[in-house]
């Protein structure tokens, strides 16, 4: 049991590793190649910060742990609003720009909701079977280029600021690619299978591993990336990141899972997905209560309160 917490863990650490010397290595060759900061911003960094959830959700998805795979993009979602955005407007308010209230935040309670439509066939069709087929994945993707569209438009118009690139030499970017793609694959793998491995041994199910354990930890380069951006005043991308983070996981990583392997939904997973569509509510409202399009310092530590509610409900309801 010691040995697949530990696991657990390394492969969540290799995980985040991976992610930072493939978004490194990647940046610096695409800078090489001419390809501009803000493009680079809105690919590389956007993909790559995405990726340790992609690689956990290939990896379960293949090896038929569609509980994990949905509980880990749904937990993480959930995560992002309550517990991640909480601690940064802990750290210092967050003033939100007008587009992301009135556009970006409804787009990803738009995910949420489609993601919900497509796997609840036996609710709305009253089928025998529930989940994402490969159609669903298509249709999620098509769903997620309409969102990159929109985000290279905006990017047009507002200038989309991104930090500066730190140009590394060929062999030594072409090597942090790879190292990074190795580290994502065999820290996935180890996620996973520490993840299975702790659930049978304290007789937990997957959904609950999949939307705690590996959902928070997956989700800790945008827990880094949003502290620090408190921390910096630059709440523009402490927002924009986990906004955009939730639109990603769900379009993308889920889309591109069920096209990979149909995923099969378990109803009881609607308890967690309307938790994250009330978050994604909370979070809208919020910017219409106190000050105007901020999210408060109370507004934080009730985020986290809520989140610390809800996993204590998960651990009851098991």
């Amino acid at each position: 049991m010691t040995l697949d917490l530990l696991l657990l863990v390394l492969g969540l650490a290799i995980l985040i590793k991976g992610a930072d010397l493939l978004v490194d290595g990647a940046s610096s060759l695409a800078s090489r190649l001419g390809v501009s900061a803000l493009v680079i911003g809105l690919t590389v960094v956007a993909f790559g910060t995405s990726a340790p959830e992609l690689v956990v959700n290939i990896l379960a998805s293949v090896k038929g742990n569609s509980d994990i795979a949905i509980g880990n993009i749904v937990g993480s979602n959930i995560a992002n609003i309550l517990l991640i955005l909480g601690i940064a407007a802990v750290i210092y308010p967050l003033a939100v720009k007008r587009g992301t209230v009135w556009k970006e935040i409804p787009l990803a309670f738009l995910a949420m909701w489609v993601m919900a439509l497509t796997a609840n066939d036996i609710l709305i069709e009253g089928s025998g079977w529930a989940g994402l087929t490969r159609i669903d994945g298509f249709i999620l993707l098509s769903f997620f280029l309409i969102f990159l569209y929109y985000t290279f438009e905006i990017s047009k118009v507002t200038g989309g600021s991104v930090e500066k690139i730190k140009v590394i030499k060929w062999s030594t970017s072409i090597f942090m690619v790879l190292a990074g793609l190795a580290a994502l694959t065999l820290g996935g793998k180890w996620v996973v299978d520490g993840a299975i491995a702790v659930a049978k041994y304290f007789d937990l199910s997957e959904a609950l591993i999949g939307l705690t354990i590996v959902a928070v930890g997956t989700s800790l380069p945008e827990l880094a990336t949003s502290a620090v951006a408190a921390y910096k005043r630059n709440a523009d991308i402490a927002v924009g990141n986990i906004v955009g983070s939730n639109i990603f996981n769900i379009f993308w990583i889920l889309g591109l899972s069920a096209i990979l392997r149909p995923l099969p939904f378990s109803p009881a997973l609607n308890t967690d997905v309307l938790v994250g569509l009330v978050a994604t509510i909370i979070l809208f409202m919020f910017m219409f209560i106190g000050k105007k399009h901020t999210l408060e310092r109370w507004q934080g530590f009730l985020f986290i309160a809520l989140y610390f509610i809800y996993v204590a409900y998960l651990i009851y309801r098991g």
